[in-house]
């Protein structure tokens, strides 16, 4: 008896995308697909919190300023119901307010405007990658 081949792909991790800007948001996410990741993106912190499959991502990369939520809202949120993933923050604020509010609850923060090789970098090494 011969084994037929799977054809199923591999598993790509799960990258949950919150950032507000559309273009921004659809550059990144196309880059992160691009490179073998399933991008779960949204446009705000609380469409992300209400959707269920948010708690499966290997991985958040959040902008910071945002409408309505944070990014530092919405990881104390995921955090809130167990979610306990690496999580990346990317922000155009250069102050140094940004590092300190976010020491400790993000692996890592990068600015903008975002180096593709740098994000990919950081998701790579968050999601297990590296």
């Amino acid at each position: 008896m011969s084994q037929v081949p799977s054809s199923a792909e591999p598993e790509r991790p799960r990258v949950l995308l919150v950032e507000d800007d559309s273009a921004v948001r659809r550059s990144i996410q196309l880059i992160l697909h691009a490179r073998g990741y399933d991008v779960r993106a949204f446009s705000s912190g609380a469409l992300a919190l209400a959707d269920p499959s948010a708690l499966d991502a290997a991985c958040l990369v959040t902008d910071y300023r945002m409408a309505g939520m944070s990014g530092l809202e919405l990881l104390r949120g995921l955090r809130a119901v167990g979610w306990q993933r690496p999580a990346i923050l990317i922000t155009g604020d250069r102050s140094n307010h940004i590092e300190d509010m976010a020491d400790g609850l993000f692996d890592e923060i990068l600015e903008k405007p975002l180096l593709d090789r740098r994000l990919c970098a950081w998701v790579d090494r968050a999601t297990g990658r590296a």
